[in-house]
């Protein structure tokens, strides 16, 4: 029988890794499957090349901790992931994720009850140069705005058009609660985007990270089941692979020293 492992890999100095070792020590629990954590902060290929390559099994389920795709999760990430000595099985982010929109929900009704005259404000990392933020948050608030009785259901970005800073001014009540799609809290989270939202004049209600709640949980066990059921049916043809496993096989590391974490 082929052994398995679960790697999950994110972004982030202590925080980050405390919140993954969370959601690994639940993923264990429910799958039987050894689960480890990498962390990076810069580099990947130069942070987890070493750590890696001691990762010993014959397959691994390779899951970004990341609501959405970066430069990072498509190049440097999948490069390093090249190094490991096994088949890997690279998943997709984890934020487009039906157990993300009951997260959300959660989260923003925690704050404000869902009610017409209140608006719900998505607010993402964003880019101008790649889709998978607004294809993301696109996802999240059609699904909400269709099940929910909130007024409105808009999306915003830091980095994106519309920005985080007109949304006050765009939505159609007096009344908001604004939920950040972030796994932890950074700068961004806690001085960017309360300054840009001016959240000082009141008005909208601003919610936490998704952070270690089990439905992250939830969303990264999808994934790796997705991955399991491909990899199941393939029957060892890795051409027909997703979009993201197909990375791990063109993607190679330029740089070949670093170190990294893993727990």
């Amino acid at each position: 029988m082929t052994t398995e492992a679960i790697l999950l890999v994110g972004r982030g100095a202590a925080r980050t890794r405390t919140v993954l070792k969370t959601h690994a020590e639940r993923l264990e629990r429910r799958t039987g499957t050894t689960v480890r954590v990498a962390t990076y902060e810069h580099e990947p290929v130069h942070e987890l090349r070493d750590p890696l390559a001691r990762i010993d099994a014959e397959r691994v389920y390779a899951v970004p901790v990341r609501v959405a795709h970066t430069y990072e999760t498509l190049d440097d990430l999948p490069a390093a992931l090249s190094t490991i000595a096994s088949d890997v099985r690279y998943c997709e982010p984890i934020g487009r994720s039906p157990a993300i929109t009951d997260l959300i929900v959660e989260r923003a009704t925690a704050l404000q009850p869902a009610t017409p005259d209140v608006s719900l404000v998505l607010v993402g990392f964003g880019s101008s140069a790649k889709p998978y933020y607004r294809q993301m948050a696109a996802y999240h608030a059609a699904r909400i705005d269709e099940g929910s009785d909130y007024g409105e259901v808009v999306a915003c970005y830091l980095h994106q058009n519309p920005t985080v800073e007109c949304v006050r001014y765009t939505i159609e009540n007096d009344s908001a609660v604004a939920v950040p799609l972030f796994l932890t809290h950074t700068t961004a989270t806690t001085e960017a985007i309360p300054a840009k939202l001016e959240l000082d004049r009141g008005g909208i209600a601003y919610a936490e990270p998704f952070g270690d709640h089990p439905r992250v949980t939830d969303a990264i066990h999808a994934e790796v089941a997705k991955q399991r059921a491909l990899t199941d049916g393939d029957r060892g043809d890795t051409s027909s692979g997703t979009f993201e496993t197909r990375l791990t096989e063109t993607r190679r590391p330029i740089a070949t020293d670093g170190e990294g974490l893993v727990e």
